[in-house]
């Protein structure tokens, strides 16, 4: 009977933990095509869709995170958990897989709990440059943790601790550097004006309502400056936004952005959040980008990813609370000086990590225990 490699991967919530996670699990199955990878998620997250989508199984389970502006509403959270530690121990007894990985969110925190107690070999695959407090507790057992920025050592055991940087789709991971042609020819096809710039607005998987608001006070004057518009607002702004604004000529306004290459290659400067699955994908699309980090997320990770491009010159860090009032004339002085363009877009690449996922697999390989 031939023995299958098997893989638990656990991690959701958003893009930024579910894009990497499945970048991951391709990598394997170009390895080992035969391997049996399975996901864990959170039940009505948005990992129960997305995996699926991607051809892997998942199985959900109820956790939830901690609610610090509500408290009232964690009343539920510790049978929430010990209903998923139970789930997630009768999954690893059914599956019974030769290594777990846990890209982050708080649905991965159970699993790699339970796993590491089972005498599972984990990996921890951190995005952020300031590690979430998940991740923090189960890292003492972890037996590889691969992170995406120098100097995690500080937080992480240094013996198991390497930076691959974090994986992001073969497609964007493998693109050349954008000649002026093939932006010019990305435009067109995009329907815009080839001759035109092009904005390019990244609000993330949910969208952003403070990016939504400053580029809706700030597009008209862009467009009156002869710039264009690719506006991804997200899907709870969209019907909203299109009632209010309308069609008008250099600006699209869509929920989602399927083909990010086509987006990217057309885009003379991105405007986005600082998630750090994007981050990785703009540094290795080379992108001159303004970032405008949540603030509003756990432990405030998107200022510390998006300083850490500001500082080395990879990004423009714009903080949330001045990006109504300072959004529209910053994009403008951008455009208007092609040469700091291109000192943020040399700067985006020489960070760039295209083989995050290879690099995360090898060390992922050294801990296993299968043989074919």
């Amino acid at each position: 009977m031939p023995n299958p490699l098997r893989i638990v991967i656990s991690g959701g919530g958003t893009g930024g933990h579910i894009f990497p996670a499945v970048s991951i699990a391709q990598e394997v199955q170009r390895r080992y095509p035969e391997a049996e990878i399975r996901f864990i998620g959170a039940q009505g997250r948005m990992e129960m869709e997305r995996v699926p989508a991607a051809g892997y199984p998942i199985a959900g389970i109820p956790i939830a995170g901690f609610q610090r502006s509500a408290l009232h509403k964690n009343f539920g959270l510790p049978l929430k958990i010990w209903k998923s530690l139970r789930l997630v121990r009768q999954h690893l007894r059914t599956w019974q897989p030769h290594a777990v990985i846990g890209t982050g969110g708080y649905v991965s925190g159970p699993t790699l709990y339970v796993a590491q107690r089972m005498g599972i070999p984990t990996l921890i695959q951190e995005q952020n440059s300031f590690a979430g407090w998940t991740n923090r507790l189960v890292s003492r057992r972890a037996k590889a943790i691969c992170t995406a920025y120098p100097g995690m050592e500080s937080v992480f055991p240094a013996a198991t601790t390497h930076q691959t940087g974090n994986p992001v789709r073969p497609a964007i991971a493998g693109m050349p550097r954008i000649s002026e042609e093939a932006r010019r020819a990305a435009k067109e096809q995009l329907g815009f004006d080839a001759g035109k710039a092009l904005i390019l607005v990244l609000g993330g998987s949910q969208g952003a309502r403070a990016i939504n608001q400053a580029v809706e006070a700030a597009e008209a004057g862009w467009r009156d400056s002869g710039h264009q518009v690719l506006w991804q607002c997200g899907k709870f702004y969209v019907d909203a936004l299109e009632a209010r604004l309308g069609e008008v000529p250099g600006r699209r306004i869509q929920a989602f952005l399927d083909d990010m290459v086509l987006a990217y290659t057309a885009a003379d400067l991105v405007v986005s959040r600082a998630g750090a699955g994007t981050l990785s994908e703009l540094c290795c699309a080379g992108m001159a980008s303004i970032l405008i980090p949540s603030p509003n997320v756990a432990e405030d990770h998107q200022t510390h990813n998006a300083l850490s491009l500001h500082e080395r010159g990879a990004a423009l860090h714009l903080p949330e609370s001045e990006a109504f009032v300072k959004l529209a004339q910053t994009v403008e002085e951008y455009l208007h000086h092609g040469e700091k363009l291109e000192t943020l877009r040399d700067g985006a690449r020489s960070l760039a990590q295209p083989n995050a996922a290879s690099d995360i697999v090898d060390h992922l390989q050294s801990l296993w225990s299968w043989k074919a």
